[in-house]
């Protein structure tokens, strides 16, 4: 195991050097060519505009830097494994069909779907308030890529159990299929909403994913524990231009992919439930939301000022780096909460 943790470091080390070096490449590219998110104020969200209106123009498409970085070296350190005689390449390599392939695929899939809506959205164009995905499409292009998940899940690995903490295993038969595409269709529904502040969504996707990385290790699965050390590393990177003053935003190509990777590894690792309290803030965020859209359709008026809950803060006068910094302080909580559990759920 002490050799397993050292390539997990020196991975995730390695990603957050990389991702620094070539991001100063990928923001002058996005600020060549304008590629920044409009805030238009179409009347729908006055409090949002009004708040937000200086932003105007900062670019977008800021999560290429993560997923990219992640692909570049799961398949970087996959084919020098193949092509060069070294020990220490194979040591490095975790790209396996047990553990790595299917969150890689479903992050690069959903990746690219988001940064067609980024730059749909930078261009005007689609149908979301003047452009992107509207909220409609984005969610039945969730439920289309956690089917794929859930199938392969089902048929290809013989899953169909749900663990709860101390209760056990309880099999699901067919029904697991849809457990499976609520809890991604949930899980990035909520990273989605998140990406509202700077820094606020990247400081606890970073949170979630270390997370996952020590319960990965915790489940002897350490290709998927590098896997997920590789995309903290990456984050940390981009969390570095992204506090406020934010250099450039995560976009939907971010958020989008790795909230479904973030689901994905969740049920990999037999933690769904866990999920909800290591995420506890991606929880609130999404209820915010939900519980808004609810109020004004069936009593006529809000609950919140503006939703997600952290323009709310906005709007009563919290700063943004004042509502950014404590819900990083109560993800840090929550995570430590949810690996105790864990933990105390394992060995019990």
């Amino acid at each position: 195991m002490e050799l397993e943790i050292i390539i997990i470091l020196t991975l995730s080390s390695l990603a957050f050097l990389f991702a620094m070096a070539w991001t100063p490449l990928w923001t002058s590219f996005l600020y060549k060519y304008k590629l920044g998110k409009t805030i238009r104020n179409s009347g729908a969200t006055p409090i949002f505009s009004k708040l937000h209106a200086a932003k105007s123009g900062t670019p977008t498409m800021g999560g290429v830097l993560v997923w990219l970085t992640t692909i570049i070296f799961a398949f970087g350190f996959f084919y020098l494994a193949k092509l060069l005689p070294f020990d220490i390449f194979s040591q490095l390599d975790f790209l396996t069909r047990n553990e790595t392939w299917l969150p890689l695929g479903c992050l690069a899939a959903s990746a690219l779907v988001g940064l067609l809506d980024d730059w749909l959205d930078v261009k005007g164009k689609g149908t979301s308030g003047g452009g992107g995905l509207t909220m409609t499409h984005r969610l039945l292009i969730y439920t289309l890529i956690a089917a794929v998940g859930a199938l392969w899940f089902y048929f290809k690995l013989d899953r169909d159990a749900l663990h709860i903490p101390f209760l056990g295993d309880f099999h699901l038969g067919w029904t697991y299929i849809i457990v499976f595409i609520v809890v991604i269709v949930g899980t990035a529904f909520s990273v989605n909403e998140t990406d509202g502040l700077d820094g606020l969504a990247g400081g606890t996707l970073l949170i979630a994913f270390a997370s996952y990385a020590v319960i990965a290790v915790m489940n002897g699965k350490y290709d998927l524990a590098t896997f997920c050390a590789v995309i903290a590393g990456a984050l940390l990177a981009f969390l570095w231009f992204n506090i406020s003053p934010a250099r450039f935003y995560l976009g939907d190509t971010g958020s989008m992919s790795l909230g479904i990777t973030l689901g994905i590894i969740a049920m990999l690792t037999d933690s769904v439930l866990i999920l909800a309290i290591i995420g506890f803030i991606f929880v609130l965020e999404a209820l915010s939301v939900i519980l808004q859209v609810a109020s004004k359709k069936l009593r006529g008026k809000k609950i919140f000022l503006s939703a997600p809950i952290h323009h709310h803060f906005e709007a009563i006068g919290w700063t943004e780096a004042k509502i950014v910094m404590r819900f990083w302080v109560i993800a840090g909580v929550s995570a430590a909460v949810g690996l105790a559990i864990f933990l105390l759920d394992r060995f019990h």
